[in-house]
């Protein structure tokens, strides 16, 4: 009985993910056929062509990258996110999320992508961080002065993580992307092995 148990859960594991993947796919893929129905019905009646709601959402996607990629629709989207940036906890929600997500942004130019591991002196223990900000002179005053990074350490199996402020010698970078280590982090490292720069 207690082979058995294992059987199912090693094979419940290995179903898991791919199975996950396969739901949210599918998901994705029904909305984008439900929508490209929605849009097109009024001009073709019940013709329907199998994948067109999927190269729709892949075009709008593209579209969308090229439109922000110009100047006027960057200022354009300012006054967009004004309602989201002035309401009190819309505000908080909205720039978090978007200052996380510029972070990832391939050759943002306020941003250094940069994995680092991070070694305490005398201590054997290290922690894989992103720097996150390399100059800390504009902080406010209580921050401990000298040559100091900010760090952020993510959890695994959430959203979520610590950023500390260290000193710069303390960190050593390596050659790892940031979508992989935090890939890596969400799962706290559990693969075969650390993927390398993409």
């Amino acid at each position: 009985m207690k082979q058995l148990y294992q059987y199912f859960f090693r094979g419940l594991l290995a179903a898991l993910p791919l199975g996950v993947t396969i739901y949210l796919l599918f998901l994705f893929l029904k909305w984008t056929e439900d929508f490209a129905m929605w849009w097109l019905r009024p001009i073709f009646g019940d013709f329907h062509l199998p994948g067109f709601g999927l190269i729709i959402g892949i075009g709008v996607i593209v579209l969308l990258g090229f439109l922000i990629s110009q100047p006027l629709a960057r200022r354009l989207l300012s006054v967009v996110e004004l309602p989201f940036t002035n309401l009190p906890v819309v505000k908080s929600i909205y720039s978090s999320l978007k200052s996380f997500a510029d972070y990832f942004t391939p050759n943002s130019d306020h941003v250094t992508q940069q994995v680092v591991i991070l070694r305490m002196p005398d201590h054997q223990l290290e922690i894989v961080g992103l720097v996150t900000r390399q100059d800390l002179s504009t902080l406010p005053e209580g921050f401990l002065e000298g040559d100091r990074v900010a760090v952020y350490l993510p959890m695994g199996y959430m959203i979520g993580g610590y950023t500390v402020f260290v000193p710069r010698a303390w960190v050593t970078p390596i050659d790892m992307s940031v979508e992989a280590v935090m890939r890596a982090s969400l799962f706290a490292w559990m693969g075969k092995n650390g993927a390398p720069r993409d």
